[in-house]
């Protein structure tokens, strides 16, 4: 078994599906994907939203209201891991599927070292001034991987990567 930890920041597109699995064509192994998706904690979005607003606080009138935020966020992640993971079982693909509110990287290197991974495929969007600065996430996790990572841009075919 050739194991692979994919960190991805939003739901996979046919595309992409088809790159991961072109990356492994020819292994004698079987590939099994482990996906990883991070979602926000409700607290954390409502603290950054209350920074954005020059740190007035705005009172929540609801009980439960940070709660049934955190919900709807844990939803749509699910919603968005599941259509990814569809995506690479539809193409034969051996698949385990994870959400996490922890820091992406901590979490990445917990799924790396729990599933024996061999292999690490970070997909997100561009992130130009993160790049350029080594705060991407891609820069964070080969500081501190063991293994080979290799970061791929999200909906963008191989040839336009270059």
């Amino acid at each position: 078994m050739f194991d692979v930890s994919l960190l991805i920041e939003r739901q996979l597109n046919a595309l992409d599906a088809d790159q991961v699995v072109a990356l492994h064509e020819g292994l004698d192994d079987t590939v099994r994907y482990h996906l990883l998706l991070p979602v926000e904690n409700s607290s954390t979005l409502l603290m950054s939203s209350m920074g954005a607003l020059g740190g007035q606080v705005v009172p929540i009138s609801e009980p439960g209201a940070i709660a049934d935020v955190q919900e709807s966020i844990d939803r749509a992640g699910q919603d968005e891991l599941t259509a990814s993971a569809a995506l690479l079982s539809d193409r034969g693909q051996e698949v385990t599927a994870t959400m996490t509110e922890d820091d992406p990287i901590e979490a990445l290197l917990a799924l790396v070292r729990s599933t024996s991974s061999s292999e690490v495929i970070i997909l997100t969007e561009p992130h130009v001034v993160k790049e350029f600065l080594h705060i991407d996430w891609t820069s964070r996790a080969q500081r501190k991987l063991d293994v080979p990572s290799v970061h791929l841009l999200e909906h963008v075919p191989f040839d336009a990567q270059r």
